[in-house]
């Protein structure tokens, strides 16, 4: 039953448009492939490390296969076709390649079937040893258990791994569900994935495959101190995309930043580029049992809360369509949203409790993914405490399933472990007061949360008949999103977008689509 009283034949509109705009841009995804793409293919085909410049292998052997005219065909089809040349393996072959010894791009092309066998030999055990870290994962949560929904969420981001690592550990037995370990500010940039542990980083820590595993041991370790399982997130956006939601796979990561749109509006990155990127990387992660966080929250940064609250909506309806098509279930949909309404304005707990309960309305599978107060915290510790509260409340009242702790000291520094205490503390003190308050209360008919909700919904749907006319390329260079426009052949990454040709081979997408 909707307290809202939504209109239920507009929420099936808007997402049939949704889904026409998904469908239209899933065309283009099909017919293209990018450096990040066959890389990320290329990695788990086992290739990694890095050459004696400190130069990822992935990249030297992608970029080497791009210099020489075959990345249309892909990088699987040519290690595949060396396989059976050389008689060795990925990683064998990835050395050569590095060190001058070969171009796989010259080999005698061995029956198309045959190479395919090749590949799928290798796909096959990659595909066996993430599904391992599903099950180990369900096994964790069967003899572990969790905390709750809405599980707190909180951040790490010292810069160096195994700082984190004591922070991370702390916050778990301050009650934490969710550890994320912030990335390094511009890591997103990198046309590449450093390598191995880092200790240096500015607002974050890099993103490496090796960092993963750390922060996974650490928390499993902590888990069977505090008998509760510790989910561990981190960020596949930017260049890497679909690279880093490989290595969370295989480092048994349970939680990604994955938006289809936000590196285009807030990173600048090509359009056509993150678009192919997204569906690749959330192939990965609806098959190793990742939720996603997508990040519509961004869109109240840089644009209003209250006059901008439909594209929030409609961008979780694309979102959504986006999500399935690349075999995401709902369960695993962390979509995004954020209490960023002007505390100063009358009532704006009135609006900010009808978006939120709008979207547990309208997405009522999905783990909703609730982003603090940012951009009105002022430094101003105990009014920042108080508004944290109120967020906290609008998520128990309206069953939010992710909660990213707001920190009083936002707008200030970096949290402390204690900063981070008081936050779990607040958190949990309203949730256990307040759990079953939306059980409880009904909304005035008519009322002005209602009416926003219906005004919201209203303003989405027609937002989102709009796009499916005019396309999403098109909308996104009208900046109908944030209030950013972009241009469909500007951004960073254009070069490393190439169209598929008829042999083209990435075994993983079917692989991993049926066999979930």
């Amino acid at each position: 039953m909707s307290k809202l009283n939504l209109d239920q034949s507009l929420i099936e509109k808007a997402r049939a448009s949704a889904s026409h705009i998904a469908k239209d841009i899933q065309s283009f995804i099909d017919q293209h492939t990018t450096v990040a793409v066959e890389r990320t293919v290329v990695r788990l085909l086992g290739i990694d490390g890095v050459d004696e410049f400190g130069t990822p292998l992935p990249n030297i052997v992608v970029d080497s296969i791009k210099r020489n005219g075959g990345l249309n065909t892909g990088a699987a089809f040519f290690l595949g076709n060396a396989m059976l040349n050389t008689g060795l393996s990925p990683q064998e072959i990835a050395e050569k390649i590095a060190a001058g010894e070969l171009d796989i791009t010259k080999l005698a092309i061995r029956p198309e079937a045959e190479v395919r066998a090749k590949v799928e030999e290798y796909a096959k055990a990659m595909v066996s040893r993430i599904k391992t870290n599903r099950e180990k994962r369900s096994e964790y949560l069967s003899t572990h258990g969790e905390g709750k929904q809405p599980y707190l969420y909180v951040i790490v981001a010292t810069g160096n791994i195994y700082e984190d690592v004591i922070q991370a550990q702390s916050a778990a037995k301050q009650g934490a569900d969710i550890i994320a370990v912030i990335r390094t500010t511009g890591q997103s940039l990198l046309d590449y994935v450093p390598y191995g542990a880092t200790t240096e980083g500015f607002g974050g820590t890099y993103a490496t495959q090796e960092n993963f595993r750390i922060m996974r041991k650490a928390l499993d370790e902590v888990g069977e101190e505090v008998g509760r399982y510790i989910r561990l997130c981190n960020y596949c956006s930017g260049l890497c995309m679909p690279e880093i939601a490989a290595m969370g796979s295989m480092e048994r990561l349970d939680v990604m930043l994955n938006d289809a749109l936000y590196g285009i509006l807030f990173r600048d990155i090509n359009m056509q580029r993150t678009l192919v990127d997204q569906f690749f990387s959330r192939v990965i992660n609806g098959f190793a049992g990742v939720i996603i966080n997508t990040g519509e929250d961004n869109y109240l940064t840089t644009a209003d809360a209250v006059e901008e609250a439909h594209t929030v909506l409609a961008s979780q309806f694309i979102n959504e369509q986006f999500a399935l098509m690349a075999g995401i279930p709902e369960e695993q949909m962390g979509l995004g949203h954020a209490f960023e309404m002007d505390p100063n304005l009358e009532n704006g707990f009135l609006l900010e409790l009808a978006q939120a309960q709008m979207a547990r309305e309208i997405f009522p599978k999905a783990p909703l993914k609730y982003m603090p107060p940012t951009k009105f915290m002022t430094g101003n510790v105990f009014k920042g405490h108080i508004q944290n509260a109120l967020f906290n409340i609008t998520s128990i009242w309206t069953k939010q399933g992710i909660q990213l702790l707001g920190m009083m000291t936002e707008a200030i520094h970096t949290p402390f472990i204690a900063d981070r205490a008081l936050s779990i503390e607040n958190a949990r003190y309203v949730f256990n007061n307040m759990r079953d308050i939306g059980d409880e209360i009904e909304f005035k008919q008519g009322g002005i949360i209602q009416q926003r909700a219906a005004f919201v919904l209203k303003k989405a749907a027609e937002l989102l008949e709009e796009i499916q006319s005019e396309g999403l390329f098109a909308t996104l260079e009208q900046g109908k999103f944030g209030g950013v426009k972009r241009a469909r052949t500007g951004g960073k990454g254009l070069d490393g977008v190439v169209k598929k040709d008829e042999k083209y081979l990435n075994p993983f997408i079917s692989l991993m689509l049926e066999n979930k």
